[in-house]
C-alpha cells in the first residue's frame, strides 16, 4: 500500500481492541493502525476486528441500500450507510463517465469519513454493458447472447463490461439475471439466456469475466445472481407474479444456473419479486437460508430488489413485519431506496425487541463486509481512473460487434436470398432499421430503455450502407412506401419498441403491430423479395405473415452495434446462433417450451446457415378433426407441422383409392373445405408445404359424410374439444336433425388414434371395436325433430406428448 494510501486511513479515527487476540504482529499494527486495517491479515481476522468494534446502528446501516436520489454525502457519513445504488435511468449530471466516477468518489469519501471508515458498496444495473451511462458500450440482451451459444465469448463480454463499470467506479453490478424464462408473454424474456436450465447455467461463465480471477484483482465487479428463484415460471407470465411448481420441479428448471453462479464464487444473490406457490420470495426462509446458503454452501450475501421487502406483508409501506421476515428469512442487504431511514428504525427495534437476533444481523453484516475486504476496497476505496477510457472503446464495441453477430438466428431463408449481394439497389424499411434506442431495448439510458438516439451506436440501417459499399444504392423509408421493382431486394427492420419489467408484459397478441404489418405490406406489393429483421426481445407470433416473406433473421435486441446484424445479411459473418428458446406457431400456444409435445413453429435449438440446402419436409399434419358439417361443407382443424425453415401452407386433399384431388389450401392448420356433394362421404387428408417447397408425409385421413339437403332424413355430428392435456381428453359432440323428418334413434361413428381408449361416456351407449368406435343415443334423447340438437361426450386416454384427436364422426 503506497504512503498516499496510509495518509487516507489516518485521517480516520482509530479505534483499539480491547482484548482481541491477534495472531501476529503485523506491520501495520506495529505502526498503531486497527488489525482491520491490515492487507496482509486474513479476511476472516480482519472483518471480526472490524465487527468488534461497531455499534449496533453501525451494522444496520451496512445492512441498508439507498438510492442517490434520496440520499447526501453526509447521509451517508451519519447513518454508516452500507450501500449505495442507482436505478434504472438514474444517472448525475452531465450523464458521463466522468461524471460517475466524480458521483461515486463523492459518496465514497463520505462513507471514508466515519469512525471505522467503512467504504461503501455503489451498485447498477449494468445488465448488458453498463447501460445507464451515455456513452457506453451497449451489448445484446441475455437473450441474445444465449443465441450464441458461446459461454467463452459470455465471460469476455462480461471482462468488457467489468471494466467499464470499473471505470465509473462502480464496484457491484446487480447482474447477471440466471432466470429461466419459459412463458414468452413475460416482460423480462429479453434478460434470461434461454428457456432450459443448462443454457443460463452454461453462461454463469459471465460471472467471472464480471469478478475476475479474484475479487481484488484488476476491475473486478461483485457480480450478482438474480433473481432468486423461479421469477421465469410465473403463472401467466405475470412479472412479479406466482410461480406454481412443485419442489423437484423448481428445483429442476430453476435452482441449476443459481448452483452454477455460486460454485464460480459469485458475491451476491438477488431474491425475486415472485411468489412460490403464493410465498413471497423476499420472505422464504427455505430457500434463502436453508436452500442457498446451507445446500447450495452460498458464502456471499443477499440482497433485496427494490422496495421487496414491502410486499411480504401485501400492504403498502414498509412495516415492521416486512422487515423481520425479510431479514429473519435471510436477507441480508436490504434495497429501500427512499424509506431507508425508517428501515433502520424499524430493524433496530425489531433487534432490541428480540424479534430478530443479534446472531442474524451479525451473520449478515460478516457476509457484507467480507465482500468488501475481498474486493479490496479498503485498500483502493476511490475510482480507477485508469478504466475510465475504456467506457464506450473501439474494442469493447469490436466484441459487442462480435456478440451481435454470432446471436443472429436466421429463421427462414427462401431461395438462398441471403446473404445479399453487393451491388444493385437495396431498399430498407421499418421504424427500427435507424433506432438505436429500439435496438437497444430496455434498461438502456433509463429504466424502460426509449426510441431514438439515445446513445453513440450504430444502426442496423448504418450497418447496412457500410456492407454494401459505394457500389451499392441504400434507400430508406420507415414506412416501405417508394419502393418500386428496380429494387433487388427489400429488408425490413421491425419488431418491438424498448420496454422493461411490468410494461413489457403481454398477455394479449404477441404478433406484429399494424404499423409494421403494413410497412411490411407495402414492400410486398412491389414483388421484391423481402427479408424480416425481427428486433424483439422474445419470439412473436408470426406464422401467419411467414409465407410472404422470404427470409426471417431474429435479432433480438442487438445493442448499440447494429454491424453486426449486417455482417450476417451480407455473409461477412456466416450465422450461426440457434435459438434459446421456443418459437410458438400461435400466441395461444404460450407457455411452449422444448419438450413439452407442442409443435413449434421453429423449434429449441433451430438456426439455419447459408448454403444450407433444404431438402427436409415438414412433418406430418396431425390427423384432421371435422366439425361444422354441412350438406355443401365441413370445417377441417389439425395439429400443426414443424419444419427446419417454416411451415408456409397446408394442402387439403380428397382420398379416392390412389388418387389424391386438392380441395383447398390455408396457411394456417385450419379450413373449410366448400363446394361438397350432399349426401356424400368423403375421405380428406392434409399435406403441409414449408418455404423450400418440400410436402410432408400424408396426415392421417377423416371420414366426412354431408348431411343430405332435400332429403326426408339425416343427421350430422360435430365434435369439439372440451379440454385436453398430455395424456388425455374430453370430446362433446352435437347431434343435430338436418333432416325435415323426426329422428326415432341415432347413432354416431368415429376414429380413435391408435394408442387411444375412451375411459368414459354420457348420453350415450359406447362400443368400441379396435380404433372405431359406435355411439347409439341413450333412452332419453333419441327423438329429435327436425332442426333439434342434442349432445354426448366421452373421456380418452393417449401416450404421453401424442396431440392426436379422434376424427371421422359420421352420423346416421
Amino acid at each position: 500500500m503506497s504512503s498516499r494510501q496510509w495518509a487516507i486511513r489516518a485521517a480516520v479515527p482509530l479505534l483499539v481492541a480491547v482484548g482481541l487476540v491477534v495472531p501476529r504482529a503485523s506491520a501495520a499494527s506495529l505502526n498503531g493502525a486497527a488489525p482491520y486495517q491490515d492487507p496482509s491479515l486474513p479476511v476472516p481476522t480482519r472483518v471480526a476486528d472490524l465487527m468488534s468494534r461497531m455499534t449496533l446502528d453501525e451494522k444496520l446501516g451496512q445492512m441498508t441500500q439507498a438510492e442517490r436520489g434520496s440520499v447526501s454525502n453526509s447521509d451517508v457519513t451519519t447513518y454508516r450507510l452500507g450501500s449505495v445504488l442507482s436505478g434504472g435511468g438514474s444517472a448525475p449530471s452531465p450523464n458521463t463517465a466522468a461524471s460517475w466516477a466524480d458521483m461515486y468518489d463523492g459518496f465514497q469519501n463520505a462513507a471514508l469519513a466515519t469512525p471505522l471508515g467503512i467504504p461503501i458498496l455503489y451498485g447498477a444495473d449494468a445488465v448488458h454493458g453498463h447501460n445507464n451511462v451515455v456513452g457506453a458500450t451497449i451489448f445484446p440482451h441475455n437473450i441474445g447472447l444465449g443465441a450464441t451459444r458461446d459461454p467463452a465469448l459470455v465471460e469476455r463480454v462480461g471482462r468488457a463490461v467489468a471494466e467499464e463499470v470499473s471505470g465509473t467506479g462502480i464496484d457491484w453490478d446487480f447482474a447477471p439475471c440466471l432466470c429461466v424464462a419459459r412463458n414468452d408473454r413475460w416482460g423480462r424474456t429479453y434478460e434470461s439466456f434461454g428457456e432450459t436450465p443448462e443454457l443460463p447455467s452454461s453462461m454463469a461463465t459471465i460471472v467471472t469475466g464480471l469478478q475476475g480471477a479474484t475479487l481484488n484483482g484488476p476491475a473486478s465487479v461483485l457480480a450478482t445472481a438474480k433473481h432468486y428463484v423461479g421469477d421465469g415460471g410465473t403463472t401467466g407470465g405475470v412479472d412479479q407474479g406466482d410461480t406454481q411448481l412443485s419442489e423437484a420441479d423448481l428445483r429442476a428448471i430453476h435452482l441449476p444456473p443459481f448452483r452454477a453462479a455460486v460454485e464460480r464464487g459469485v458475491g451476491s444473490v438477488m431474491t425475486s419479486f415472485s411468489s412460490w406457490n403464493g410465498a413471497r420470495l423476499h420472505g422464504h426462509q427455505y430457500l434463502i437460508t436453508t436452500v442457498l446458503k446451507g445446500e447450495l454452501g452460498f458464502s456471499g450475501f443477499v440482497v433485496s430488489d427494490w422496495n421487496g421487502i414491502d410486499q411480504i406483508d401485501g400492504a403498502p409501506g414498509t412495516s415492521a413485519l416486512d422487515v423481520r421476515t425479510a431479514v429473519n428469512a435471510g436477507i441480508d442487504m436490504v434495497m429501500v431506496p427512499t424509506t431507508w431511514r425508517q428501515f433502520i428504525d424499524l430493524l433496530r427495534a425489531e433487534v432490541q425487541a428480540g424479534r430478530v437476533t443479534t446472531a442474524r444481523v451479525d451473520d449478515a453484516v460478516r457476509r457484507i463486509l467480507t465482500k468488501k475486504f475481498e474486493l479490496g476496497l479498503f485498500e483502493k476505496p476511490l475510482t480507477d481512473r485508469s478504466y475510465t477510457s475504456t467506457v464506450g472503446s473501439a474494442a469493447h464495441r469490436a466484441l459487442a460487434r462480435e456478440a451481435v453477430a454470432k446471436s443472429q438466428v436466421v429463421l427462414k431463408n427462401a431461395g438462398n436470398v441471403l446473404p445479399l449481394a453487393r451491388g444493385g439497389k437495396i431498399f430498407v424499411a421499418g421504424r427500427s432499421a435507424d433506432n438505436i434506442g429500439n435496438q437497444s431495448g430496455g434498461w438502456t439510458i433509463s429504466w424502460q430503455g426509449s426510441s431514438g438516439n439515445i446513445t453513440p451506436g450504430t444502426t442496423i440501417l448504418q450497418g447496412i450502407r457500410n456492407s454494401a459499399g459505394s457500389g451499392t444504392t441504400v434507400t430508406y423509408s420507415q414506412d416501405g412506401t417508394g419502393i418500386d421493382s428496380s429494387y433487388r431486394v427489400a429488408v425490413a427492420v421491425v419488431g418491438e419498441t424498448p420496454y422493461a419489467e411490468g410494461q413489457g408484459d403481454r398477455p394479449g397478441s404477441l404478433g406484429l403491430d399494424a404499423v409494421d404489418l403494413n410497412t411490411i405490406a407495402n414492400l410486398r406489393a412491389s414483388g421484391v423479395p423481402v427479408v424480416v429483421v425481427l428486433v424483439s426481445g422474445r419470439p412473436l407470433d408470426v406464422a401467419s405473415q411467414l409465407s410472404g416473406w422470404n427470409a426471417l433473421v431474429a435479432a433480438w435486441l442487438p445493442g448499440t452495434e447494429g454491424q453486426g446484424v449486417a455482417d450476417v445479411l451480407f455473409g461477412t459473418t456466416p450465422p450461426t446462433g440457434k435459438l434459446p428458446v421456443t418459437w410458438m406457431s400461435s400466441a395461444s400456444q404460450q407457455p411452449i417450451n422444448s419438450g413439452d409435445g407442442k409443435t413449434p413453429l421453429f423449434p429449441y435449438g433451430f438456426g439455419l446457415t447459408y448454403g444450407q440446402a433444404d431438402s427436409s419436409p415438414p412433418t406430418a399434419p396431425g390427423t384432421p378433426v371435422a366439425s361444422a358439417v354441412t350438406s355443401s361443407s365441413a370445417t377441417l382443424t389439425w395439429a400443426a407441422s414443424s419444419d427446419d425453415v417454416g411451415v408456409t401452407g397446408y394442402d387439403m386433399v380428397r382420398v379416392q383409392g390412389s388418387t389424391e384431388t386438392t380441395v383447398a389450401t390455408s396457411a394456417t392448420p385450419s379450413a373449410t373445405v366448400t363446394g361438397l356433394a350432399a349426401g356424400t362421404s368423403y375421405t380428406l387428408a392434409v399435406y403441409a408445404r414449408d418455404a423450400a417447397g418440400n410436402r410432408s408425409p400424408r396426415s392421417g385421413t377423416v371420414s366426412v359424410t354431408t348431411s343430405g339437403g332435400g332429403q326426408t332424413g339425416g343427421c350430422t355430428a360435430t365434435a369439439t374439444v372440451q379440454s385436453q392435456w398430455s395424456t388425455g381428453y374430453v370430446i362433446q359432440v352435437a347431434v343435430t336433425n338436418t333432416g325435415t323428418t323426426s329422428l326415432t334413434g341415432w347413432g354416431v361413428t368415429f376414429t380413435l388414434p391408435p394408442g387411444h381408449a375412451v375411459t368414459g361416456s354420457w348420453n350415450v351407449t359406447m362400443t368400441t371395436s379396435g380404433q372405431a368406435v359406435t355411439a347409439r343415443n341413450a333412452a332419453h334423447n333419441g327423438s329429435l325433430a327436425p332442426g333439434a340438437s342434442t349432445s354426448f361426450g366421452f373421456q380418452a386416454t393417449r401416450p404421453t406428448g401424442d396431440t392426436r384427436l379422434p376424427s371421422g364422426y359420421a352420423c346416421g
